[in-house]
């Protein structure tokens, strides 16, 4: 396990599934944790729930598709946690529908959410690692963003525009020693998937090489990977952790 003590982790999206578990996993590894939620209590329970293995924990409330929100997230993370190593933006919702039948709202909320939420949070943080000239980004984009899916335009084109925004951002802030990669899971077994009848999890896992859905924490140990020194020469990479989804 890669060794973040002394670091400052903000992980965004972090009260429940992948997000959590990579709060959980930084924490273990010796990191300093700030987490943000878009619910009060679930983020004060998720503080709770991190302060058990030891290190000190920052949490907020916070609308990512607000650029207020955002800057105030990541300025209490400096000020109260010392500073900012290594960002997570994880954060991100779902309002699936055939085009259409699609709102507009549908499509506007996943895009400020998914894709806005992204750029903002990067952009608050990227002011703090610029000046010190040493950071790490890691954006949680998906298998959608890359192969598509019927009834889920708005999210498709959000985790996508993630991956074009990574790149960019890899080529933007590189000489100054910031690293942003992005991670693309496939199926990631969650409430949401553990609510899916069996029949229809069987459909799902058979377009699955590894005939598994993947865990929170094999998101989570790529995206360590990454925001590691054991990648200090990767940045603006798009790691595939699918299981075989699309190859």
């Amino acid at each position: 396990m890669a060794d973040f003590t002394g670091q400052v982790v903000a992980v965004t999206g972090a009260t429940r599934g992948i997000g959590y578990a990579l709060a959980e996993e930084f924490a273990k590894a010796g990191a300093t944790v700030a987490i943000c939620g878009t619910h009060e209590d679930a983020v004060q329970d998720t503080v709770k729930k991190l302060q058990a293995f030891g290190g000190k924990v920052f949490g907020q409330r916070t609308d990512i598709s607000s650029s207020a929100d955002c800057e105030a997230f990541i300025e209490n993370t400096v000020k109260e946690l010392g500073g900012l190593d290594v960002l997570i933006n994880n954060a991100g919702i779902t309002k699936d529908g055939l085009t259409v039948r699609m709102s507009e709202g549908d499509w506007n909320a996943v895009i400020n959410v998914n894709l806005t939420g992204t750029f903002l949070m990067s952009k608050a943080a990227l002011k703090v690692m610029f000046k010190k000239r040493s950071g790490n980004i890691v954006n949680i984009s998906s298998v959608i963003g890359q192969m598509g899916n019927a009834g889920q335009a708005n999210y498709a084109a959000s985790k996508a525009g993630i991956i074009g925004l990574t790149k960019s951002l890899a080529k933007e802030f590189g000489s100054r020693g910031v690293r942003v990669n992005a991670v693309a899971p496939g199926f990631v077994r969650t409430a949401m998937t553990d609510a899916l009848s069996e029949e229809m999890k069987e459909k799902a896992l058979q377009a699955v090489a590894l005939r598994r859905f993947a865990e929170p924490q094999d998101i989570a140990k790529a995206v360590m990977f990454l925001a590691s020194q054991d990648a200090a020469y990767i940045t603006g990479h798009v790691l595939a952790v699918n299981g075989g989804l699309y190859i």
